[in-house]
Formats: C-alpha cells, structure tokens, sequence
C-alpha cells in the first residue's frame, strides 16, 4: 500500500476513534440526541470519513482494503452535505454503534 494511502487510512480512523470516544457514554440514541454539541461533533467527523474515502483514498488502496464498504461511506458524506431527504438521527446512531467498531477493527488490521 502506498504510504500516501496509509496516511489517509491513518485519517480515517482517527475520525472514527473521535466518534467513538464522543458517544461512548451515551447506551440510548435519546441520550446521543439531548447533546446536540455531540451530535454536531460526530456528523462532522462522519464527514471527514466520507471525503477522505472519497477524495484522498486511491483507488488502489480501496481495491487492497475489498472489506471496507467504501460507496456506503462517501455516500453517507453525500447525505449530509446535500442533506437528501434530511439525515434521520437514527442512521447516525445505528452508523456509530453498529458500523463505526467494524470499521474501527478493519482500519486497525492494516496498520
């Protein structure tokens, strides 16, 4: 891997670890939701995700990580930026719980 590539997979994953470090009191999405500095704070770092993804990653470099869903990341960039039929908090929630650890796990195997 290109080491311009690992720098932005470097990127990534402190993005994530922020997010992850920002939610990790909250166990209810009606928690997440009360802090709305917090919610600021994770919606933009989830857009840091998708334009790196997006913009800086080679294609190579997400051909040599196949796991990683990388559409499914700039496309969430794509939601907020353009705001498409409103981002429901629930998908930020369900992204950070449920996809932001896998993701997490994956970015750490390649460092």
């Amino acid at each position: 891997m290109k080491s311009k590539d690992r720098i932005v997979i470097q990127k990534i994953l402190e993005h994530v670890r922020l997010i992850l470090k920002y939610t990790e009191k909250y166990s209810e999405i009606d928690e997440f939701e009360a802090d709305s500095m917090c919610v600021d704070a994770c919606v933009f770092n989830l857009m840091q995700i998708g334009e790196l993804a997006k913009t800086s990653l080679s294609d190579e470099g997400k051909r040599e990580i196949s796991g990683i869903p990388w559409n499914q990341l700039y496309g969430m960039r794509n939601r907020i930026v353009h705001g498409y039929e409103g981002v429901k908090l629930t998908i930020i929630w369900d992204t950070i719980k449920e996809d932001l650890p896998e993701l997490r796990q994956e970015l750490e195997k390649i460092n």
